[in-house]
């Protein structure tokens, strides 16, 4: 398993379509036609997607699993893992690429509904309870050094 930084717009697109199918298996059953929307502006957006570092888990130069931070890897805005990877370390190791590359003392991230239980066994604890916005659910949590 490599982890490395995504950055030519093939790249990006694959990584794109990855969150995107993810998402809809596992985010989407639980959100309204709103939320559904939502998500996908925000990751079809070019001037947010030009604000946001990938890192893209490959295995014989197949993407496996993405992490997506902003705010100088700060908060973590996307992150997937395709379905029939789950449970193999992969999320775990793109975890510990970001910590190991980020000098913040404070990780952010507004953790959808499925993925609270993940984040929870990564460290994060729940800064509020579950939101919403435009449609979008989310729990915020933070994570501190």
């Amino acid at each position: 398993m490599e982890i490395k930084k995504i950055i030519d717009d093939l790249q990006i697109s694959n990584a794109i379509n990855l969150i995107w199918e993810t998402f809809l298996q596992f985010e989407a059953p639980e959100y309204s036609v709103e939320g559904i929307q939502s998500f996908r502006d925000f990751i079809e957006d070019k001037e947010i997607i030009q604000t946001v570092e990938f890192w893209g888990a490959y295995d014989n130069k197949e993407l496996k699993g993405v992490i997506a931070t902003n705010d100088n890897r700060k908060h973590i805005c996307c992150f997937f893992v395709k379905a029939q990877y789950h449970r193999q370390g992969i999320g775990k190791k793109l975890w510990e690429y970001l910590c190991k590359n980020s000098h913040s003392k404070t990780i952010t991230v507004n953790s959808s509904p499925y993925a609270v239980p993940f984040y929870h066994k990564l460290g994060f604890i729940d800064t509020d309870i579950e939101q919403q916005s435009d449609g979008i659910k989310y729990t915020p949590m933070r994570f501190e050094r």
